[in-house]
């Protein structure tokens, strides 16, 4: 374990969990890298003294953060009538919840973008004054008009741009499907703004594709999920802002050094989601590649990375890989002024070549179990195409064996979203029958949230 501590700075610290050993011969290494950062008295890159908050103020992270909140406005939101008095009143909660300091804007969004409040192409900063202009702004917002997300995330971006801000972030709710530019567009969005602000999405109701969606989201290193009932929208939105009002440090990379004739195969976020990063990698020197990770509160996440190792002979040790956590320097949330990124903790993977079949047999737990919840993820998703391509035999086979992942590894929320999709005959072997009739909710619930993971229990 290697840990990375200094004053104001969030503290990181890298554990790494594998089996070391190898066959004669074997030369794919498995290690799952466990990152948790705790709290290391900031808030949104300033010192907690320079934000300590007065009378009727709320605490940090203050100046150092930034949110857009994009608002769906498309005519689909009339239908029901409660679907846009829901989504004004959540997006009211989150700006209530926004700490003092921190600039925001609201977005409403069509076929086209529109800063609602406060205009101008600028943002404005959080108190009672503004919060409450912003909800009275609220109030006048009207349905009507197509949806173009991809507009919706290029104003966000130019607002946020000019912030200045270590934490960046929006929060964007939609009720329907991206009918008004074409995927290209939105994909081509989507690219210009990975990397300069991270994004939750919602999907409200059922109208909304469950892909656009979750691309969304894993794109810009965001969550995703669905609020079947309009009515859930104030609570989850209160909640998501709560979560980015949490992160301290923002642009947090990953830095993967390998030796000569090593080769990363994969490198995957497998909890609390499972997010591959294997082709979101920049150069970082000789050997080395960074792989973006978003902003960061206090948290722990899980990855699980393979390397392909050159052959070696037996009772032979190399150290196939250095993990480490790369801050950027000299911006707010980052580890302290002037100079190049400095990487505040590491972790080493080793491999080591034995004759002994027990060691190199032994699979590690934490592998193990990672290995099931990414296994349980495709194939949800697999089951899922298949079912709605009219497969049946093989959506059931697919969903079968989810119910047996899901069961062995403890997951029990995907255990019960399962359960509404399939009728259980027997779940050790993944025996189970498709039911005639499920709830479009219920699908895309299931769909939406098939890669949430349970962490493992570590030794």
């Amino acid at each position: 374990m290697a840990n990375f501590s200094k004053s104001n700075v969030p503290q990181f610290s890298v554990d790494v969990y594998q089996n070391v050993y190898l066959p004669e011969g074997g030369r794919e290494v498995h290690a799952i890298v466990t990152v948790t950062a705790t709290g290391g008295g900031t808030t949104g890159g300033a010192p907690l003294a320079a934000v300590r908050p007065g009378a009727g103020q709320r605490p940090g992270p203050g100046p150092g953060a930034a949110v857009v909140l994009m608002v769906d406005c498309s005519g689909s939101m009339e239908y029901p009538p409660t679907k846009m008095r829901n989504a004004r009143d959540a997006t009211a909660a989150a700006v209530d919840t926004l700490h003092d300091g921190v600039a925001f804007a609201v977005v409403a969004g069509t076929h086209v973008a529109q800063e609602v409040y406060p205009g101008g192409g600028r943002l404005a900063t959080a108190d009672a004054r503004t919060r409450a202009e912003a909800k009275e702004a609220l109030r006048r917002l009207s349905a009507g008009g197509g949806t173009a997300i991809g507009t919706w995330l290029r104003l966000a971006d130019r607002l946020l741009a000019p912030a200045g801000t270590a934490i960046r972030h929006g929060i964007l709710l939609t009720d329907g499907r991206n009918e008004h530019e074409s995927p290209d567009d939105l994909r081509a969005a989507l690219d210009a703004c990975a990397g300069r602000f991270t994004c939750d999405a919602r999907g409200v109701g059922t109208d909304w594709e469950v892909k656009e969606v979750t691309g969304i989201a894993s794109a810009l290193l965001g969550t995703a999920d669905i609020v079947a009932d309009p009515s859930g929208l104030t609570a989850d939105f209160t909640r998501m802002m709560e979560h980015a009002m949490g992160k301290e440090v923002a642009d947090v990379a990953l830095r993967v050094w390998t030796p000569v004739g090593a080769e990363i195969r994969f490198l995957k976020q497998v909890a609390p989601s499972v997010e591959d990063l294997t082709g979101r990698r920049t150069d970082a020197g000789p050997r080395a590649g960074d792989y973006p990770t978003g902003s960061w509160g206090d948290e722990s996440r899980d990855y699980h990375l393979c390397v392909r190792v050159p052959a070696a002979g037996l009772r032979q040790e190399m150290l196939a890989a250095r993990v480490s956590l790369v801050l950027p320097d000299g911006r707010a949330g980052g580890v302290g002024g002037g100079g190049d990124a400095r990487p505040p903790s590491q972790g080493l993977v080793r491999a080591v070549w034995t004759d002994d079949v027990a060691a190199t047999t032994s699979i590690n737990p934490q592998v193990a179990h990672y290995t099931g919840q990414a296994e349980l993820a495709h194939v949800i998703q697999q089951g899922l195409d298949a079912r709605k391509s009219g497969d049946f035999g093989g959506a059931t086979a697919k969903l079968g064996r989810a119910v047996q992942l899901a069961a062995a590894s403890g997951n029990t929320d995907t255990t019960k979203l399962l359960s509404k999709v399939v009728d259980v005959v027997d779940v050790a072997t993944g025996t189970v029958r498709l039911k005639a009739k499920v709830a479009e909710a219920d699908e895309m619930t299931l769909e939406t949230r098939s890669t949430k993971t349970v962490r493992v229990k570590k030794p």
